[in-house]
């Protein structure tokens, strides 16, 4: 393999293997995160603490003065707890000295202060392509927070304060889960990037009041050949773009991410995951903290939720194939089987990037059925979501990977009864795909016969094997998203709805246990 002269001797290199030169570059290119705490906030005191993970922590200095660098990018997070734990991010184009989030139940008292750490991200250069670029990304978790409260914060650093009167335009606010299960609508799509139509999708699931945001991978395509390889084609400053963006829905939203395949940024250690490790600051309880940022679990109302790494498994982009060693397979197990038992839990949604089943350009990833589908069936999910085709395709309920029942637009399904419902939302704002040849779009108010799908699936080798299914119920081609609607109480369900950018529905149907 050849390698980018990216700091490594060139003798060391040609003996290296990739993990090898991620291991290498890692104390040069990001600085491991640490997580500074805050705890009791909710009772009015407010004590602050850290749990380092970093040998190296970021530049504590600046050659520019602090009331000149401005944050920009702010992202939230809920911790494992999202009744109590929050996380709040932003991004400073420059190192600063004292980072600080000041937080607060009005707005017009912000006296509390909570520090924050800054995490260094440097992506090396290559000559006569791209330049070395220093990126500066900010966190601060707060916990020990109320159940159901609004608060209001505004981020800053030694010279820039967000209460001084001509910063406060900056406060902006987020809500804590409820105590008890109560009706939340959360919504989710996948393959954004930086458009204009990345920013109608943010725009249009704001209209929504969504409780947190879900999105499948393939996140802002800074990597834009998504191989998880040094060859490929990459430009870290498309974060500070897709950050910005963002900012006006992710500083109030949650944006709970996953990893997809343009993610995989392979100058970045561990398994190129170092980037995703400075930017963003998720639950740590998946199965390898230190490892898999985009891998976690956390439970809002009467529903778990699971984020999955598919790269860990997935045939067609190899890249990272197996890099966990079966340990991601095990915690989703047993992650699944606590779930089914949690009191008070009636639905499991699990979302991750390449499709389980999918008839668009990418098709199916056979090695995600090989790992997952076992144990979906097993603990009864109740909802797949999952990005990568960039289109919206929905299936009927799939039992041992044939139709359990048919779904159309507006039915009921249970899937202890019926099977599993995967929903692909790939319209996040990425350039469109298409359907195979002869089959057309499908959806509410344009509902066409339905009829068998030519498509394939990966297998293992990088190859595809040819298959007609029919489980391919509802399919559009336009930029989407979803928007799931949950209730509690004797008649728990899930209503999920598609919707095209313009607020118009495109699909809907529902979800019950025992109905």
């Amino acid at each position: 393999m050849d390698v980018p002269d990216f700091g490594i001797p060139p003798r060391l290199a040609a003996r290296m293997s990739m993990a090898e030169q991620y291991e290498y570059l890692r104390g040069r290119l990001v600085s491991r995160r640490t997580l500074v705490t805050a705890g009791a906030l909710a009772g009015g005191g407010l004590v602050a603490g850290c749990r380092s993970r970093s040998a190296s922590p970021a530049p504590a200095t600046s050659a520019v003065r602090g009331s000149a660098v401005a944050p920009f990018g702010r992202h939230l997070a809920f911790g494992a707890d999202p009744r109590t734990r929050m996380r709040i991010s932003w991004q400073v184009p420059s190192a600063v000295r004292g980072p600080f989030v000041r937080i607060g139940t009005r707005p017009d008292d912000l006296g509390r202060r909570v520090a924050a750490e800054v995490r260094h991200l440097r992506t090396p250069g290559v000559q006569g392509v791209r330049p070395v670029v220093e990126q500066y990304y900010v966190h601060a978790a707060l916990d020990g927070l109320a159940p159901g409260t609004t608060y209001y914060y505004g981020v800053g650093h030694d010279g820039w304060d967000p209460a001084a009167p001509e910063h406060r335009a900056t406060i902006a606010s987020f809500r804590t889960a409820p105590a008890r299960p109560e009706r939340f609508v959360f919504t989710a799509f996948g393959d954004q990037g930086v458009s204009r139509a990345g920013k109608s999708a943010d725009d249009a699931l704001l209209k929504q009041d969504p409780a947190f945001h879900l999105h499948a991978g393939d996140i802002c395509y800074a990597d834009g050949n998504g191989t998880g390889r040094t060859s490929d084609g990459y430009d870290a400053r498309e974060w500070d773009r897709f950050l910005l963006q963002n900012d006006p829905v992710a500083r109030s939203v949650p944006w709970m991410v996953t990893t997809g395949n343009h993610d995989m940024e392979a100058w970045y250690s561990p398994d190129g995951y170092g980037g995703q490790y400075a930017r963003f600051a998720l639950p740590d309880n998946g199965f390898d903290p230190h490892g898999a940022p985009g891998v976690y679990s956390f439970t809002y109302g009467n529903v778990g939720f699971v984020a999955l790494d598919a790269n860990d498994v997935s045939y067609e982009i190899p890249a990272n194939l197996g890099y966990s060693g079966g340990r991601q397979t095990a915690w989703l197990e047993r992650r699944l089987k606590e779930l089914r038992a949690e009191a008070g839990v009636d639905f499991v949604v699990v979302f991750f990037h390449h499709c389980a089943y999918s008839t668009s350009s990418h098709a199916s990833d056979g090695g995600i059925r090989d790992a997952w589908l076992p144990l979906f069936a097993r603990y009864q999910v109740d909802l797949v979501i999952n990005g990568h085709n960039h289109v919206y395709e929905r299936t009927d309920a799939v039992r041992d990977g044939a139709v359990g029942r048919e779904v159309p637009v507006g039915g009921t399904t249970d899937p202890a009864r019926d099977g599993i419902v995967y929903v692909t939302a790939g319209g996040g704002g990425r350039d469109l795909y298409a359907f195979p040849s002869g089959v057309e779009d499908s959806y509410e108010g344009h509902v066409t016969r339905h009829g068998a799908v030519s498509s394939f699936h990966w297998a293992k080798g990088q190859h595809n094997v040819a298959e007609t299914v029919e489980w391919s119920r509802v399919r559009y081609t336009g930029f989407s998203f979803l928007k799931v609607e949950a209730e509690a109480g004797t008649a728990a369900r899930l209503r999920v709805s598609a919707l095209a950018h313009s607020g118009a529905r495109i699909d809907h149907f529902e979800i019950r246990r025992g109905g």
